[in-house]
């Protein structure tokens, strides 16, 4: 394999000298004035051939992913769709207040968005705020990158803890930020993404809503993302 110079060492720059003749002599001078073809260049023009040949053998022969399979409907208003009604049963009702729906049709991903907040009393800020998104991949598969952590949650959020929910898809796993305040249930089954996201200012008795805990948070979540994908099933 070959590998970049290892840190703090820098690449040979000085001029190669010419290769050598049996008898001592040096090379003689091209007609066109230059010295003769130097025989690293020979060995530089067979890689890059070979790079090309390598590449174009990739590309001839499948490294363009099959089509993935998917089972789910475009959702052209997820918020209609996603009904979050065990949410609503713990946290207040989610579409009290106009939802923030967002969809787009690329080529690669079907993409569509629903922002939800339960209703704050006298002006009270809202203090559970929950986000659906599903995504239904067209051209590759998205398994291979379902586990790789969101830098978002990451950097902003501190630790996660993870565990998987069985019964959901064909993978699904719950991600549970430090204080609990955000949790996001990821859900892969064939070509299709979903997730949902809750976030919490407190779970504490607020705004004529009673107190909750973490545990009947998930299992709102839980059951509220079998629905939605039960509802977008073809």
């Amino acid at each position: 394999m070959i590998t970049d110079p290892e840190l703090g060492e820098e690449w040979q720059t000085e001029a190669l000298e010419p290769a050598r003749s049996a008898d001592g002599s040096a090379p003689r001078e091209r007609a066109t004035g230059g010295p003769g073809r130097r025989p690293w260049l020979w060995a530089l023009g067979g890689a890059v051939v070979a790079s090309a040949v390598w590449g174009g053998g990739l590309y001839a022969f499948g490294d363009r992913t099959a089509e993935p399979e998917s089972s789910y409907r475009a959702s052209k208003n997820l918020c209609q769709d996603f009904k979050a009604q065990a949410l609503s049963g713990i946290t207040g009702d989610m579409h009290s207040k106009k939802p923030l729906n967002l969809e787009s049709d690329h080529p690669a991903v079907y993409a569509a968005r629903c922002g939800l907040e339960n209703a704050g009393k006298d002006g009270v800020a809202p203090d559970f705020e929950v986000v659906a998104q599903v995504a239904l991949h067209k051209k590759t598969d998205p398994s291979a990158e379902f586990d790789a952590p969101d830098l978002r949650t990451l950097a902003y959020m501190g630790g996660v803890r993870t565990a998987a929910v069985p019964g959901l898809g064909e993978r699904a796993v719950m991600n549970v930020t430090s204080g609990d305040w955000l949790l996001v249930l990821k859900v892969l089954d064939g070509g299709a993404v979903f997730t949902v996201e809750a976030s919490a200012s407190t779970y504490a008795e607020k705004n004529g809503r009673p107190a909750t805990d973490v545990d009947a948070v998930q299992a709102a979540m839980i059951e509220d993302m079998r629905e939605l994908m039960s509802t977008l099933k073809k």
